[in-house]
């Protein structure tokens, strides 16, 4: 079951772990200001989630030193590994999952979705209601949902599926703490993303 948050109003406290975490980096990038996060959000017909929002307008966008590995992206960015001949993203269609999907395995069931059905069901997941945070490299990218049941979330999505960051089992591939602000979190402890890797037991890091 995934854990529900406040995506509409900051929190002060977490925009202040933020704050902790990012502006004594003097490679983050200063923030991007209400003006540009208000014309984005106009363009793309979305509110960002809280505390992603304030973040972005007030504390920073973007730190090349991540999260990710290849850096955490200003907001109306895309990696340079995305491609140019992509569908077009759709930010205020409805992020379409809501539990872990690994289509590779749809590939592998005789009774699997059609190539067609897949595909259209793939690029939903990869370009509806979404914004890229960055890359892992190899195919594998960060995003923050924006629009959907599962705003606010951060998920991993690559060539093999899609799995959301965070969730009140212990038995997840990525257990940790919901949203962005878990998301960066867990990343400045130095821990690994997935479950029973080195560098995923908190105590290590502290």
């Amino acid at each position: 079951m995934m854990i529900g948050m406040n995506t509409e109003i900051c929190d002060p406290a977490e925009l202040a772990t933020l704050r902790g975490i990012f502006v004594p980096r003097p490679e983050a990038a200063p923030p991007a200001g209400w003006e540009a996060v208000r014309s984005f959000e106009a363009e793309h017909g979305i509110v960002l989630p809280e505390p992603y929002r304030t973040f972005v307008a007030e504390v920073c966008d973007g730190l090349r030193a991540g999260p990710p590995y290849y850096g955490l992206l200003p907001f109306a960015q895309t990696p340079s590994d995305w491609g140019c001949d992509r569908p077009e993203r759709l930010l205020a269609e409805p992020f379409p999952l809501t539990t872990t999907w690994m289509w590779e395995n749809e590939e592998a069931d005789e009774e699997a979705l059609s190539e067609q059905e897949l595909e259209a069901r793939t690029d939903a997941v990869f370009d509806h209601g979404s914004l890229l945070l960055g890359t892992d490299g190899c195919g594998m990218y960060w995003h923050l949902v924006v629009t959907g049941p599962q705003r606010g979330h951060v998920w991993l999505i690559d060539e093999y599926g899609a799995m959301p960051f965070g969730t009140s089992s212990n038995a997840s591939p990525m257990p940790g703490t919901p949203g962005f602000t878990g998301w960066a979190t867990h990343w400045a402890q130095g821990r690994s993303w997935f479950a029973g890797a080195p560098g995923d037991d908190p105590e290590e890091t502290a």
